[in-house]
């Protein structure tokens, strides 16, 4: 997947870089980076449950922040871990439209190996921007 941890943003929370050719990729990126600060081996969690959403908003970086939460909420709600393979972002500046479809399973604590307890995406050092060509996002996950 596409991202990259980083130590020096945050150091009681868990910040990531994610990044992707194109806004799908990148909203994909963003999803891998969250499984993979609740659990030490994402490969674990089976494609068991379909879940499909959708969410809009005005501003990109903001549908972002909806979406990373909106996984939150579905883990603390639902009990999924979930592998988000399929997001497809739509629309333009000022209304943007997010169709995602992901697989996976309820959690299973003797089998997956659970690493931190994800409370929410922040706004804090929120980030998201084309830069030559590869869309990149910063993200800080209050944990």
């Amino acid at each position: 997947m596409p991202f990259r941890f980083r130590d020096d943003i945050a150091t009681a929370d868990v910040a990531f870089d994610a990044w992707g050719m194109t806004k799908d990729e990148l909203f994909a990126a963003a999803a891998g980076a969250l499984l993979r600060t609740m659990t030490a081996e994402p490969d674990e969690v089976e494609r068991r449950v379909t879940l499909e959403f959708g969410l809009e908003h005005g501003e990109l970086d903001l549908l972002l922040l909806d979406f990373l939460n909106e996984l939150v909420y579905v883990k603390d709600a639902r009990r999924l871990l979930l592998h988000l393979d399929e997001v497809h972002i739509g629309g333009r500046v000022g209304a943007y439209r997010l169709d995602a479809r992901g697989w996976g399973e309820e959690i299973e604590p003797c089998r997956h190996k659970l690493l931190v307890d994800v409370k929410a995406a922040t706004l804090h050092r929120l980030n998201l921007a084309c830069e030559g060509g590869v869309w990149r996002a910063t993200v800080v996950l209050d944990v």
